[in-house]
């Protein structure tokens, strides 16, 4: 804990302490990465970055799991729902997140954000490789889904 006057320079300074997250990852999840070409490669370790930055910022969670689950990178916490990433060579210029389609989480998405985002079914929000990435919306979506167990029940998922 931080002394009150180290505290109040901080805050002063702008400057935002966050918590610490264990990743728990499994190291067949980089040779996956390896696999991918460089351009959807890049693509996919900049929506890893943001579950797991996402992760970091929600109070609850403390640990992530990246594992591969169907052979896509796939990220899992306590009272969330997996979430996996991918990009399939039969459409070589998209790639997805992906989430579980019996959720609730992709209609609510669509019911918020509409048509900033492109859906495939109740299991995916996809980006095609030249699309600018709509961050803060993705990271809503990515923290719906991490926290999905505590806000399932709720109307449009606490939202």
């Amino acid at each position: 804990m931080l002394p009150a006057r180290a505290a109040l320079e901080m805050e002063s300074k702008n400057v935002v302490q966050m918590k610490s997250l264990k990743v728990n990852t499994n190291p067949k999840v980089e040779i996956k990465f390896e696999t991918y070409p460089k351009e959807v490669r890049n693509k996919l370790e900049y929506l890893r970055k943001l579950i797991i930055e996402t992760a970091t910022e929600i109070e609850t969670i403390e640990e992530i799991e990246e594992t591969l689950k169907w052979g896509e990178p796939s990220y899992l916490v306590k009272k969330g729902s997996t979430i996996r990433i991918d990009w399939k060579a039969k459409t070589p210029n998209q790639y997805a997140i992906y989430f579980k389609c019996t959720s609730k989480l992709v209609t609510t998405f669509r019911e918020i954000y509409g048509d900033t985002f492109k859906y495939e079914n109740n299991r995916a929000i996809l980006f095609d490789l030249v699309d600018k990435v709509p961050e803060a919306e993705l990271k809503e979506c990515i923290g719906l889904a991490l926290k999905y167990h505590l806000v399932k029940n709720k109307p449009r998922l606490g939202r």
